[in-house]
């Protein structure tokens, strides 16, 4: 198993819904790798979980993971709220489809596959690894707008 892979992720939207972009930064050892990718029509949630799920997809082997993140709902959804999702067929206290369940089953997958360590960062707070992974987010977007 690798261990201690360090991943930053980072999702953005232009109008919400709108263009998205989503950004990842991953460190293992001396190795920096960064990913990212847009959605023509999306919104930031999504982008934030596009985010994790493409950087824990690019791990092809088990690994030991520490994932950062600036967004509380990405956070809170799979350390708190999926259990019960799950429990509940899919279904949040309001007894209604949890958004973005396609992306979640995804990432629930992948967090189940490696072991991963989630937390949170404050976005545009001078952590090094988000405002990289917020930066590769936005410039998604910038590329694909001038493909438009």
């Amino acid at each position: 198993m690798k261990s201690d892979v360090i991943i930053y992720t980072d999702g953005a939207c232009k109008g919400n819904p709108g263009v998205g972009g989503w950004g990842a930064i991953l460190e293992y050892k001396d190795i920096n790798k960064k990913i990212y990718g847009y959605d023509e029509n999306t919104t930031n949630n999504r982008m934030e979980l596009t985010a994790a799920i493409r950087a824990l997809d690019v791990l092809k082997e088990k690994s030991k993971v520490v994932i950062y993140t600036d967004s509380k709902y990405v956070l809170n959804g799979i350390t708190i709220w999926i259990d019960g999702w799950k429990k509940n067929n899919w279904k949040n206290s309001n007894k209604k489809e949890v958004k973005n369940i396609d992306l979640w089953k995804l990432i629930d997958k992948l967090n189940s596959f490696h072991v991963v360590e989630w937390k949170w960062v404050k976005g545009h707070s001078g952590n090094t690894g988000n405002e990289m992974a917020d930066e590769l987010a936005n410039l998604a977007i910038i590329e694909y707008g001038e493909k438009i």
